[in-house]
């Protein structure tokens, strides 16, 4: 999957943590802040649990998941986004 389904942006490669609970290197998110999945978010998950946050598309190569990735602001993962493969190596 290269474009986010809600939006049709494509999708960025994140770094994730080492430690990070998915198992994987890196997934690919849609980073588009217009992207009416991830505004929508905000007020379901403030209507619904009373929590200040949201969730962008991402799309798991290694598992074929996809689905929500939770954010709690809107910077969250902007600073993991790989952008050519130098950088994905400085960060493995």
């Amino acid at each position: 999957m290269e474009f986010c389904k809600y939006c049709n942006s494509k999708l960025k490669k994140v770094v994730l943590p080492v430690d990070n609970d998915w198992g994987v290197d890196f997934l690919m998110v849609c980073m588009n802040d217009e992207c009416g999945y991830y505004k929508r978010g905000w007020d379901w998950m403030w209507n619904n649990y009373q929590v200040k946050s949201s969730y962008r598309f991402h799309y798991n190569t290694f598992t074929g998941y996809e689905g929500p990735l939770h954010v709690s602001k809107p910077e969250d993962y902007k600073n993991q986004v790989i952008i050519n493969t130098k950088e994905a190596e400085a960060h493995l």
